[in-house]
Protein backbone atom coordinates (compact mmCIF):
# COMPACT_ATOMS: atom_id res chain seq x y z
CA UNK A 1 0.00 0.00 0.00
CA UNK A 2 1.19 3.26 -1.10
CA UNK A 3 1.13 6.07 1.52
CA UNK A 4 3.13 8.63 -0.10
CA UNK A 5 3.10 10.28 -3.55
CA UNK A 6 4.24 13.24 -5.69
CA UNK A 7 1.11 15.16 -6.55
CA UNK A 8 0.47 15.93 -10.68
CA UNK A 9 -0.55 19.25 -11.34
CA UNK A 10 -4.73 19.62 -12.22
CA UNK A 11 -4.00 21.74 -15.12
CA UNK A 12 -1.23 22.49 -17.70
CA UNK A 13 -2.64 25.82 -19.09
CA UNK A 14 -5.19 28.63 -18.55
CA UNK A 15 -6.55 31.15 -20.98
CA UNK A 16 -6.51 34.99 -20.98
CA UNK A 17 -9.33 35.94 -23.76
CA UNK A 18 -8.75 33.34 -26.95
CA UNK A 19 -5.24 33.60 -25.75
CA UNK A 20 -4.21 29.99 -24.54
CA UNK A 21 -0.92 29.55 -21.76
CA UNK A 22 0.63 26.89 -21.63
CA UNK A 23 2.50 26.20 -18.10
CA UNK A 24 5.51 24.17 -20.09
CA UNK A 25 5.98 27.66 -22.04
CA UNK A 26 5.99 29.78 -18.80
CA UNK A 27 8.42 26.68 -17.24
CA UNK A 28 11.33 27.64 -20.14
CA UNK A 29 10.70 31.68 -20.33
CA UNK A 30 11.67 31.74 -16.54
CA UNK A 31 14.36 29.23 -16.88
CA UNK A 32 15.82 31.80 -19.70
CA UNK A 33 15.52 34.91 -17.68
CA UNK A 34 17.89 32.70 -14.67
CA UNK A 35 19.98 31.53 -17.01
CA UNK A 36 20.69 35.56 -18.83
CA UNK A 37 20.55 37.05 -15.42
CA UNK A 38 23.17 34.69 -13.70
CA UNK A 39 25.17 34.50 -17.24
CA UNK A 40 25.44 38.47 -17.26
CA UNK A 41 26.92 38.60 -13.86
CA UNK A 42 29.59 36.37 -14.93
CA UNK A 43 29.79 38.10 -18.02
CA UNK A 44 30.68 41.07 -16.17
CA UNK A 45 32.95 39.80 -14.02
CA UNK A 46 34.80 38.67 -16.76
CA UNK A 47 34.87 42.28 -18.73
CA UNK A 48 31.86 42.56 -20.60
CA UNK A 49 28.52 44.17 -20.43
CA UNK A 50 24.57 43.51 -20.27
CA UNK A 51 23.52 44.48 -23.83
CA UNK A 52 26.41 42.04 -25.31
CA UNK A 53 24.53 39.31 -23.27
CA UNK A 54 20.99 40.31 -23.97
CA UNK A 55 22.45 40.49 -28.14
CA UNK A 56 23.30 37.42 -27.97
CA UNK A 57 20.97 35.95 -26.07
CA UNK A 58 18.18 37.33 -28.62
CA UNK A 59 20.29 35.56 -31.07
CA UNK A 60 20.36 31.74 -29.13
CA UNK A 61 17.30 31.42 -27.63
CA UNK A 62 15.12 31.60 -31.03
CA UNK A 63 18.09 29.55 -32.54
CA UNK A 64 17.71 27.13 -29.74
CA UNK A 65 14.05 26.52 -29.55
CA UNK A 66 14.33 25.65 -33.62
CA UNK A 67 16.92 23.31 -33.05
CA UNK A 68 15.04 21.97 -29.86
CA UNK A 69 12.17 21.19 -31.99
CA UNK A 70 14.02 20.02 -34.80
CA UNK A 71 15.77 17.15 -32.86
CA UNK A 72 12.44 15.73 -31.83
CA UNK A 73 10.61 15.67 -34.88
CA UNK A 74 14.07 14.16 -36.33
CA UNK A 75 14.43 11.70 -33.66
CA UNK A 76 10.71 10.42 -33.34
CA UNK A 77 9.74 10.51 -37.39
CA UNK A 78 6.78 8.65 -36.99
CA UNK A 79 4.63 11.42 -36.42
CA UNK A 80 6.03 14.08 -38.38
CA UNK A 81 7.21 12.81 -41.84
CA UNK A 82 5.45 10.62 -44.66
CA UNK A 83 4.12 7.72 -45.02
CA UNK A 84 2.83 7.36 -41.22
CA UNK A 85 3.36 11.40 -40.60
CA UNK A 86 2.63 14.62 -42.08
CA UNK A 87 5.16 17.69 -41.97
CA UNK A 88 2.62 20.09 -40.86
CA UNK A 89 2.70 18.17 -37.41
CA UNK A 90 6.64 19.97 -37.19
CA UNK A 91 5.07 23.19 -36.28
CA UNK A 92 2.54 22.34 -34.05
CA UNK A 93 4.33 22.98 -30.92
CA UNK A 94 1.18 23.30 -29.01
CA UNK A 95 1.25 19.66 -28.87
CA UNK A 96 4.65 19.10 -27.11
CA UNK A 97 8.02 17.42 -28.72
CA UNK A 98 10.93 20.11 -28.02
CA UNK A 99 14.62 18.49 -27.00
CA UNK A 100 17.19 19.98 -24.77
CA UNK A 101 20.05 18.58 -26.76
CA UNK A 102 18.52 19.73 -29.73
CA UNK A 103 18.56 23.02 -28.25
CA UNK A 104 21.59 23.27 -26.55
CA UNK A 105 23.99 22.12 -29.88
CA UNK A 106 21.71 24.72 -32.27
CA UNK A 107 21.79 27.36 -29.97
CA UNK A 108 25.21 27.06 -28.91
CA UNK A 109 25.97 27.37 -32.60
CA UNK A 110 23.83 30.51 -33.12
CA UNK A 111 25.82 32.21 -29.96
CA UNK A 112 29.27 30.86 -31.83
CA UNK A 113 28.63 32.54 -34.84
CA UNK A 114 27.07 35.81 -33.35
CA UNK A 115 30.50 35.64 -30.77
CA UNK A 116 32.50 35.32 -33.75
CA UNK A 117 31.02 38.21 -35.32
CA UNK A 118 30.98 40.48 -32.69
CA UNK A 119 34.28 39.35 -31.58
CA UNK A 120 33.60 38.25 -28.06
CA UNK A 121 35.49 35.21 -26.35
CA UNK A 122 33.03 32.56 -26.76
CA UNK A 123 34.83 30.11 -24.71
CA UNK A 124 34.47 32.59 -21.87
CA UNK A 125 30.72 32.60 -22.58
CA UNK A 126 30.24 29.00 -22.43
CA UNK A 127 31.84 29.35 -19.11
CA UNK A 128 30.22 32.22 -18.02
CA UNK A 129 26.89 30.34 -19.19
CA UNK A 130 27.39 26.90 -17.86
CA UNK A 131 25.66 27.35 -14.13
CA UNK A 132 23.15 29.44 -15.54
CA UNK A 133 21.73 26.67 -18.32
CA UNK A 134 22.02 23.87 -15.65
CA UNK A 135 19.44 26.36 -13.64
CA UNK A 136 17.37 26.83 -16.48
CA UNK A 137 17.14 22.89 -17.50
CA UNK A 138 16.50 22.06 -13.79
CA UNK A 139 13.46 25.26 -14.03
CA UNK A 140 12.31 24.00 -17.10
CA UNK A 141 11.64 20.32 -16.44
CA UNK A 142 9.26 21.55 -14.02
CA UNK A 143 7.02 21.99 -17.35
CA UNK A 144 7.48 18.18 -17.76
CA UNK A 145 5.44 17.79 -14.31
CA UNK A 146 2.61 19.99 -15.55
CA UNK A 147 2.58 17.83 -18.95
CA UNK A 148 2.78 14.78 -16.53
CA UNK A 149 4.84 13.23 -19.66
CA UNK A 150 8.48 11.95 -19.45
CA UNK A 151 8.16 9.86 -16.31
CA UNK A 152 9.70 6.92 -15.75
CA UNK A 153 8.98 3.35 -14.98
CA UNK A 154 6.22 2.17 -12.25
CA UNK A 155 7.65 2.45 -9.05
CA UNK A 156 6.48 2.04 -5.04
CA UNK A 157 8.71 4.66 -3.56
CA UNK A 158 7.37 7.26 -1.39
CA UNK A 159 8.18 10.08 -4.01
CA UNK A 160 6.42 8.07 -6.93
CA UNK A 161 4.81 10.58 -8.92
CA UNK A 162 1.08 9.80 -9.22
CA UNK A 163 -1.06 11.22 -12.18
CA UNK A 164 -4.30 12.55 -12.45
CA UNK A 165 -7.03 13.39 -15.05
CA UNK A 166 -5.87 16.56 -16.17
CA UNK A 167 -6.37 17.36 -19.64
CA UNK A 168 -1.74 17.29 -20.21
CA UNK A 169 -0.24 15.99 -22.90
CA UNK A 170 1.64 12.99 -20.97
CA UNK A 171 -2.21 11.61 -20.03
CA UNK A 172 -2.07 8.95 -22.93
CA UNK A 173 1.86 7.75 -22.16
CA UNK A 174 2.01 3.89 -21.76
CA UNK A 175 3.74 2.12 -19.01
CA UNK A 176 6.15 -0.74 -20.74
CA UNK A 177 5.18 -2.78 -23.52
CA UNK A 178 3.13 -0.48 -25.32
CA UNK A 179 0.44 -1.71 -22.53
CA UNK A 180 -2.03 1.04 -20.55
CA UNK A 181 -1.07 1.26 -16.82
CA UNK A 182 -2.22 0.14 -14.06
CA UNK A 183 -5.18 2.58 -12.10
CA UNK A 184 -2.63 4.03 -8.70
CA UNK A 185 0.37 3.21 -10.47
CA UNK A 186 3.05 5.39 -9.08
CA UNK A 187 6.19 6.35 -11.53
CA UNK A 188 9.79 7.83 -11.40
CA UNK A 189 9.16 11.20 -11.49
CA UNK A 190 11.94 11.46 -13.63
CA UNK A 191 11.90 15.55 -14.02
CA UNK A 192 12.41 15.74 -10.43
CA UNK A 193 15.45 13.63 -10.48
CA UNK A 194 16.89 16.14 -13.47
CA UNK A 195 15.74 19.20 -11.33
CA UNK A 196 17.78 17.91 -8.42
CA UNK A 197 20.67 16.72 -10.64
CA UNK A 198 21.28 19.97 -11.94
CA UNK A 199 21.28 22.14 -9.48
CA UNK A 200 23.70 20.04 -7.83
CA UNK A 201 25.98 20.49 -10.94
CA UNK A 202 25.21 24.10 -11.16
CA UNK A 203 26.33 24.59 -7.61
CA UNK A 204 29.64 22.10 -8.40
CA UNK A 205 30.53 24.22 -11.39
CA UNK A 206 30.67 27.60 -9.73
CA UNK A 207 32.74 25.56 -6.71
CA UNK A 208 35.29 24.34 -8.72
CA UNK A 209 35.40 27.50 -10.99
CA UNK A 210 36.15 29.30 -7.74
CA UNK A 211 38.49 27.00 -6.03
CA UNK A 212 40.19 25.74 -9.36
CA UNK A 213 40.68 29.68 -10.59
CA UNK A 214 44.08 30.34 -12.29
CA UNK A 215 44.24 26.58 -13.36
CA UNK A 216 41.14 26.53 -15.24
CA UNK A 217 41.29 27.67 -18.78
CA UNK A 218 38.70 28.92 -20.88
CA UNK A 219 36.06 26.51 -22.13
CA UNK A 220 36.91 23.96 -19.52
CA UNK A 221 33.87 24.49 -16.90
CA UNK A 222 31.49 24.23 -20.32
CA UNK A 223 33.64 20.97 -20.51
CA UNK A 224 32.08 20.18 -17.02
CA UNK A 225 29.06 21.15 -17.65
CA UNK A 226 28.87 18.65 -20.48
CA UNK A 227 30.57 15.66 -18.56
CA UNK A 228 28.04 16.15 -15.87
CA UNK A 229 24.81 16.61 -17.95
CA UNK A 230 25.71 13.78 -20.25
CA UNK A 231 26.28 11.27 -16.95
CA UNK A 232 23.08 12.12 -15.14
CA UNK A 233 20.73 12.26 -18.33
CA UNK A 234 22.39 8.68 -19.50
CA UNK A 235 20.84 7.10 -16.26
CA UNK A 236 17.77 8.98 -16.29
CA UNK A 237 16.90 8.24 -19.72
CA UNK A 238 17.16 4.35 -18.95
CA UNK A 239 14.34 5.12 -16.22
CA UNK A 240 11.78 6.82 -18.58
CA UNK A 241 9.69 4.75 -20.78
CA UNK A 242 7.80 7.04 -22.97
CA UNK A 243 8.49 6.23 -26.83
CA UNK A 244 11.74 6.72 -27.96
CA UNK A 245 13.49 5.50 -31.35
CA UNK A 246 15.77 2.46 -30.50
CA UNK A 247 19.34 2.05 -31.47
CA UNK A 248 21.28 -1.64 -31.48
CA UNK A 249 18.53 -1.78 -27.98
CA UNK A 250 19.53 2.00 -26.63
CA UNK A 251 16.91 4.44 -26.74
CA UNK A 252 18.43 7.49 -29.00
CA UNK A 253 18.54 10.00 -26.07
CA UNK A 254 21.19 7.38 -24.05
CA UNK A 255 23.48 7.27 -27.05
CA UNK A 256 23.38 11.64 -27.52
CA UNK A 257 23.99 11.61 -23.50
CA UNK A 258 26.83 9.33 -24.25
CA UNK A 259 28.41 11.38 -26.67
CA UNK A 260 27.67 14.64 -24.74
CA UNK A 261 29.68 13.07 -22.09
CA UNK A 262 32.72 11.98 -24.22
CA UNK A 263 32.39 15.12 -26.21
CA UNK A 264 32.82 16.97 -23.08
CA UNK A 265 35.79 14.72 -22.16
CA UNK A 266 38.03 15.29 -24.95
CA UNK A 267 36.96 19.26 -24.91
CA UNK A 268 38.49 19.48 -21.02
CA UNK A 269 41.76 17.40 -22.49
CA UNK A 270 42.14 19.45 -25.25
CA UNK A 271 41.51 22.77 -23.83
CA UNK A 272 44.00 21.70 -21.00
CA UNK A 273 46.41 21.23 -23.33
CA UNK A 274 45.82 23.99 -25.85
CA UNK A 275 43.03 26.33 -24.32
CA UNK A 276 43.70 30.27 -23.92
CA UNK A 277 43.95 30.83 -19.99
CA UNK A 278 40.59 32.63 -18.37
CA UNK A 279 43.23 35.88 -18.03
CA UNK A 280 44.05 36.38 -21.40
CA UNK A 281 40.65 35.99 -22.89
CA UNK A 282 38.90 38.79 -19.91
CA UNK A 283 41.47 41.04 -21.50
CA UNK A 284 40.60 40.94 -25.18
CA UNK A 285 36.69 40.92 -23.81
CA UNK A 286 37.90 44.20 -21.90
CA UNK A 287 39.38 45.67 -25.02
CA UNK A 288 36.31 45.00 -26.74
CA UNK A 289 33.94 45.99 -24.41
CA UNK A 290 35.95 49.69 -24.22
CA UNK A 291 35.25 49.84 -28.41
CA UNK A 292 31.72 49.34 -28.14
CA UNK A 293 31.72 51.79 -24.78
CA UNK A 294 33.41 54.27 -26.85
CA UNK A 295 31.11 53.96 -29.90
CA UNK A 296 27.82 53.54 -28.01
CA UNK A 297 29.19 56.82 -26.33
CA UNK A 298 30.11 58.88 -29.76
CA UNK A 299 26.36 57.51 -31.26
CA UNK A 300 24.82 59.64 -27.97
CA UNK A 301 26.95 62.45 -28.66
CA UNK A 302 25.63 62.63 -31.85
CA UNK A 303 22.39 61.97 -31.71
CA UNK A 304 22.08 64.61 -28.68
CA UNK A 305 24.04 67.29 -31.23
CA UNK A 306 21.60 66.74 -33.75
CA UNK A 307 18.36 67.17 -31.33
CA UNK A 308 19.83 70.32 -30.64
CA UNK A 309 20.50 71.25 -33.80
CA UNK A 310 16.73 70.68 -34.58
CA UNK A 311 15.70 72.50 -31.81
CA UNK A 312 17.73 75.69 -32.38
CA UNK A 313 16.19 75.93 -35.94
CA UNK A 314 13.71 79.18 -36.43
CA UNK A 315 10.86 79.13 -38.86
CA UNK A 316 11.69 80.42 -42.38
CA UNK A 317 9.91 84.01 -42.71
CA UNK A 318 7.60 83.22 -45.54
Amino acid sequence: MTVASIPSPTFSEFHIGPLTIHMYAICILIGVCFAVWILSVRWRKLGGIFDQVLDTTLVAVPSGLVGARLYHCITTPEAYFPPSGELINIVKVWEGGMAIFGGISVGALGAFLWCRHRRYPFALLADALAPGLMVAQAIGRLGNWFNQELYGKPTTLPWGLALNDADAIGKTQVCYNGQPCPVGTLFHPTFLYEMLWNLVGAALLVVIGRRLAGRLKAGQQFAMYLMWYGVGRTWIEMLRINFSTEILGLRINVWTALIVFVLGVVLFLALGRRGHSVEELSKRLTAVTADELERINAQEQAAKEARRRKGGRTPSGR
